[in-house]
């Protein structure tokens, strides 16, 4: 059982997080996020709170931006995209209960104060910019902290905003490092 509410695109995002976990979801319909839903969501997040969990592509993140900014305080969740492609096709419907639940358990608030934690050096010289396989890395370390894919600017503001802590971030890449080491 989830505490908060859950908001989803569309109806079939509502089936998937229903198979995972027992909760209230409301569908935004997309990028059409009209009045009445802003509305929705807002009374949602006063009363109980609210969790994002949109697809992990360009309209998952720009209808993410869009409940942040008219929002406040909402948590986040994030699938890895190869967690919720299926055929072709990538979306929360495609993800399995158990990459939804985990998710939900890990989702984060920005943080109100900005905070500047990491640095575009640390990106660098933990080769998640600037490096063959950075993108493969930002992936990983991503699903390691819930916080998603990111190119390298975006990735950087979410270490900052979702806080992220240095033990925390220094735990995920022994991981990764463990998980690229050994193939698994």
């Amino acid at each position: 059982m989830i505490k908060e509410v859950i908001v989803v695109e569309g109806r079939d995002d509502i089936a998937a997080v229903k198979r995972a976990v027992e909760a209230e979801v409301i569908a935004v319909g997309g990028f059409g996020i009209n009045k009445q839903v802003i509305d929705r969501i807002k009374e949602a997040q006063r009363r109980q709170g609210v969790i994002v969990l949109t697809d992990p592509d360009f309209a998952g993140e720009k209808i993410r931006r869009i409940i942040s900014k008219r929002v406040p305080d909402v948590k986040h969740a994030f699938i890895a995209r190869e967690d919720g492609t299926k055929d072709g096709d990538v979306g929360v419907e495609n993800a399995s209960p158990e990459i939804i639940l985990k998710a939900l358990e890990s989702a984060k608030a920005e943080e109100k104060v900005k905070r500047e934690e990491f640095t575009t050096q640390d990106m660098v010289f933990f080769k998640l910019i600037g490096d063959q396989k950075a993108k493969e890395r930002r992936q990983l370390l991503g699903k390691q902290l819930g916080i998603g894919y990111g190119n390298g600017n975006q990735f950087l503001s979410r270490l900052n905003n979702y806080g992220i802590t240095k033990e925390e971030f220094v735990e995920a890449i022994k991981k990764l490092e463990n998980i690229i080491s050994t193939g698994e």
